[in-house]
């Protein structure tokens, strides 16, 4: 909306001094004629901006224009700024929406808080894209027409239709009753039930969306949290899913987990986590090398030293040669 764009003008001019047409535009996520008019109808409006020319120009705004925020300290300040670091609002499309806040709350805070609460927020780094192994976290890309569809009819209590493909499964079209949205490890589910039986499903797998005019038939209140353990453990529990025992190196903890549809138990450096199938057990222990050393069950023992004796033999085959 142009009004939420003006407001973010004028604070990222107040937050920097002076911005030029392009630098705005980067910002704004907008073209710079797209910027020469927002600077116009903010100067109608009676808003101080005014251009200064030359290699270093751009544009200001009057000093003095300014308010403040209060009621805020300064460990208070800090707490939402990196609260807004994090990245689990851009799964469900409100990345923008959470930067343009961000920018808000520290235009509006007192000068000293500003200072010291943006400065000691630079120095604090939540959930980086890239781990010490240099791991970089799988990113899903979600339409935000999709998502935002998905929003609405979520905080709407609206029904909704949803084209979705499921795994190993063309896409066909549902009608389901939205509950709620959850992040986990940067990726987002939808929580809904389809004629009465509960159902999750992966945002990133949702190709079309349409709110329905007519209200879901769902709990007035609702328990994220408690709905989410009771279906993860309903998934863990079902299928042809293979439980398995594996003693691991603590510097492949995370990539075993990662590749795990659940950790079951921890003890020391022995780890118990369920996988999809036999195969998906096979792959994911394998690829650890001696990181990894599988307790039980047997089968997935004697599976893996077969294949090593294989890889074995073709290089004593080959002699190097």
């Amino acid at each position: 909306m142009r009004a939420d764009r003006l407001v973010s003008l004028v604070l990222l001019l107040r937050r920097h001094g002076r911005l030029s047409a392009t630098a705005l535009a980067r910002e704004l996520e907008v073209s710079t004629r797209t910027v020469l008019r927002d600077v116009e109808a903010l100067s109608a409006a009676g808003v101080p901006v005014y251009a200064e020319r030359g290699r270093h120009g751009g544009f200001a705004l009057l000093p003095g224009f300014q308010t403040e925020l209060t009621g805020l300290n300064h460990d208070e300040a800090l707490a939402l700024l990196v609260a807004g670091s994090r990245r689990g609002a851009h799964v469900f499309g409100l990345g923008s929406a959470l930067a343009s806040a961000m920018l808000k709350v520290v235009d509006a805070l007192p000068e000293s808080y500003r200072r010291t609460a943006a400065g000691a927020a630079e120095r604090l780094l939540i959930d980086p894209e890239i781990d010490l192994l240099a791991r970089r976290s799988a990113e899903e890309e979600l339409p935000d027409d999709v998502v935002a569809e998905v929003r609405r009819a979520v905080f709407g209590g609206r029904r909704l239709r949803i084209h979705y493909a499921a795994r190993d499964a063309g896409p066909r079209w549902r009608t389901v009753d939205p509950i709620g949205l959850v992040t986990v490890r940067e990726q987002g589910y939808l929580l809904a039930t389809r004629e009465g039986e509960d159902r999750t499903y992966r945002l990133s797998r949702i190709l079309a969306a349409e709110e329905l005019d007519e209200p879901a038939r769902r709990p007035e209140r609702v328990d994220l949290d408690k709905a989410w353990q009771e279906r993860s453990t309903r998934f863990r529990a079902g299928g042809d899913q293979v439980v398995v025992r594996v003693r691991v190196h603590p510097a492949r903890r995370e990539e075993l987990a990662g590749t795990a549809v659940a950790v079951l138990a921890e003890e020391d450096d022995v780890v118990e986590v369920a996988f999809q199938d036999a195969r998906h057990a096979e792959w994911a222990v394998w690829r650890l090398s001696t990181g990894a050393e599988v307790l039980e069950p047997p089968w997935l023992r004697a599976a893996l030293r077969e294949r090593a004796l294989a890889i074995a033999a073709r290089y004593e085959e080959t002699g190097g040669h």
